[in-house]
């Protein structure tokens, strides 16, 4: 048993060391001055992804009036003017648009390149983590702590074995529950939270920068600014936030006839598996969107519920 107990030690250390290492080597460090949020779309990325972009300039467009979204949830144009390049996507996307939709067209934005770029920049400057670059240590530290954790009950098991094969008192030292109980445990913790921290898109830098852009422009009222902050939430007229949060929970397989440009496989910040994968990240900590995560329509990379199962890949062009 002591045998057995050396070699667990040894395993899960050397495991554990190996992976405290590759996790953070693998965090990208941004540039000198590539830090900052340059507007307000990599602000609503990094909350909650193309999810969020998607709802911020849809509610930008809905409040000044150049966008118009009738019951149930159609989208037409009263002014086709479009001030940036996510602007643009919406309207592009609109004209394709078979019926209008209003969950079809949010999809389609966010699988719009102005959109999936933005996430590419951020990348590029450190705020984000590529889709699937981290894949391997996130499996490698899920593993650890899930093996760790099946070692409990099997560490007791042997240890209730020993007991009743001995044929007598003899000492044989502390029983191998006891031995492996500590390594077992750091395992299970170590595994777990490396292999959380390989899975976030948004760097410690990001956080970083989202936090002093949200302190910034925390008076600042506009619809795409209170929806990069906040969500579907921060949705200004309770109208549109009901109207995009219906087309926020639309699956995915109502949009799958909806023409667009820029098809989920060819998506690699979060492939548009569903409506509302926002695929921001699950750190972002700042009104939601755990996806990569999103709250702000999303399921799963932002705060609390944004979509983080992003599809994997290299950037989108």
């Amino acid at each position: 048993m002591v045998l057995l107990a050396v070699f667990v030690y040894l395993a899960v250390g050397a495991s554990s060391a190996a992976l405290i290492v590759r996790a953070s080597a693998s965090r990208p460090r941004p540039p000198a001055g590539g830090g900052q949020i340059q507007h307000v779309y990599e602000a609503a990325f990094l909350s909650g992804g193309p999810a969020r972009v998607a709802d911020a300039a849809l509610a930008a467009l809905y409040a000044d009036g150049r966008l118009v979204i009738g019951g149930p949830g159609i989208v037409s144009v009263r002014h086709a003017l479009a001030h940036d390049p996510v602007e643009r996507a919406v309207f592009e996307q609109l004209a394709a648009a078979p019926t209008g939709a209003l969950h079809t067209l949010r999809l389609a934005v966010m699988r719009h390149p102005a959109v999936q770029e933005i996430g590419d920049g951020l990348a590029a400057r450190g705020l984000m983590t590529p889709p699937g670059q981290n894949r391997g240590l996130t499996a490698w530290g899920y593993t650890q702590g899930f093996l760790c954790f099946i070692g409990l009950p099997l560490s007791f098991v042997l240890t209730v074995l020993s007991f009743i094969q001995d044929d007598g008192p003899v000492d044989s030292g502390p029983p191998l529950i006891v031995l492996v109980l500590p390594v077992l445990i750091a395992g299970i913790v170590i595994g777990f939270m490396m292999g959380g921290r390989a899975r976030r898109r948004i760097t410690t830098a990001g956080q970083h920068a989202l936090r002093s852009y949200l302190v910034q422009y925390a008076q600042v009222y506009s619809a795409a600014h209170l929806v990069a902050a906040h969500g579907l939430r921060g949705v200004p007229d309770p109208a549109l936030q009901a109207q995009l949060t219906t087309a926020a929970r639309t699956p995915a397989s109502r949009t799958d006839g909806y023409s667009s440009s820029y098809t989920a496989s060819a998506a690699v910040w979060c492939a548009g598996s569903s409506p509302g994968s926002g695929c921001g990240s699950s750190s972002c900590g700042t009104g939601g969107g755990s996806s990569c995560g999103g709250s702000s329509g999303g399921s799963s990379c932002g705060g609390s519920s944004s979509g983080s199962s992003c599809g994997g890949g290299s950037s989108s062009s």
